[in-house]
């Protein structure tokens, strides 16, 4: 096991630099956004997107509102739930049993990763939010021989193309005038990070039932087009199609082809214009009891439809249902792997970095069937 020690934090804008080595002698930098504006449902800063929402979306039948997203706040809360110092939300539903079970999915032995690693490539989905760099740390200045095998690295723990479990501490809802999140914490921010439900405060890791719901696959699609909605009719669809149910402490990975699209046509604005979730699916993940939801997105789709909320599902789930969002999963080879033995539930493991005051981690998961 490679253990590392933290020996530099700086702070640099509203990012804090964090850097460690390990005993592998490699260093690596993580940049970490600290509850940055752009995280806070309509106080983004980020650019409005250009794109109108899918029409679908302000059909009365799904139509959600900011009223609707009010009354939901307090109906699908699990505040509370486990306890006034829960740090791990709706992780609590993985439990011994579930893993126990998730275990005996395993048949074949053979794994894939959920991962998409960070690029230096300069595009409109990389480098989002702080530099991405990658350099040997050991070079003669004279003559600029590389002297040995070590290496450095930066980048953002939110960045575009980064498979990343967003921290509860990442959204923020306010209070009688107060920044709060998940179960009433105060969203308390310094140099060194959130002082609760930062990624380090979510466990060590899980083992549990993963269950993919590929939409292209469903439509005969290589991807869903940009701002194509998903909702609960398509989530049950696709249950009944794969004869799966998903169920308390489940991992739900829902496939838009976010990464077939860009392999086939190169860098696009998936987070202004991206297929995803529905803010009308957030009562059906909450009463599955959903663990963690992973999209090869954003999640949400953008835009979202819900006047006033860019980000709806991020929004609900991190602030009130205490559900950890995975942005950016890798999905297309967990999708062959399922759809070569046409068994769309397997194992899901991942160790949750330990960032210490993190708002987030790399998402480095395997699904093994």
């Amino acid at each position: 096991m490679v253990q590392m020690k933290v020996f530099m934090i700086t702070k640099v804008s509203s990012m804090m630099r964090l850097t460690a080595i390990s005993t592998a002698g490699v260093a690596f930098t993580l940049w970490i956004a600290l509850g940055s504006a752009y995280a806070q449902g309509t106080q983004g800063v980020l650019p409005p997107s250009v794109r109108s929402p899918h029409p679908s979306t302000q059909n009365p039948a799904v139509l959600v509102t900011l009223e609707k997203l009010k009354q939901w706040e307090s109906e699908l809360s699990n505040w509370g739930r486990w306890g006034p110092r829960d740090q791990r939300g709706t992780l609590n539903l993985i439990t011994p049993s579930k893993t126990r079970a998730a275990a005996e999915l395993v048949t074949e032995g053979v794994s894939v990763s959920l991962a998409h690693f960070v690029s230096e490539e300069e595009a409109i989905d990389s480098q989002t939010f702080a530099p991405t760099e990658h350099w040997m740390t050991n070079i003669d200045p004279d003559t600029g021989e590389v002297l040995f095998a070590l290496d450095a690295m930066s980048f953002s723990l939110h960045d575009g193309q980064l498979s990343h479990m967003d921290a509860l501490c990442h959204y923020r809802t306010e209070r009688n005038g107060e920044k709060v999140i998940f179960n009433g914490y105060p969203q308390n921010l310094d140099e060194h990070g959130c002082k609760d439900l930062a990624i380090d405060r979510m466990g060590p890791g899980y083992v549990t039932r993963g269950i993919l719901v590929d939409m292209p696959l469903l439509r005969g699609l290589d991807w869903l087009e940009p701002s194509t909605p998903i909702y609960v009719s398509d989530l049950e669809d696709w249950e009944e199609f794969a004869g799966v149910t998903v169920g308390s402490g489940d991992v739900l990975l829902v496939r838009t082809g976010r990464w077939a699209k860009r392999e086939q046509e190169g860098p696009w604005d998936y987070g202004g214009g991206g297929a995803g979730l529905h803010a009308s699916v957030l009562p059906w993940l909450s009463q599955r009891g959903v663990a963690v939801l992973v999209g090869d997105a954003v999640n949400d789709v953008q835009p979202s439809g819900v006047e006033g909320m860019r980000r709806p599902i991020h929004q609900l789930t991190q602030v009130f249902i205490g559900l950890p969002l995975v942005d950016n999963g890798y999905l297309e080879d967990v999708a062959k792997e399922a759809n070569q033995r046409q068994r769309w539930e397997f194992m899901v493991s991942w160790q949750i970095t330990s960032i210490p005051g993190g708002t987030a981690g790399p998402f480095n998961a395997l699904a093994t069937f």
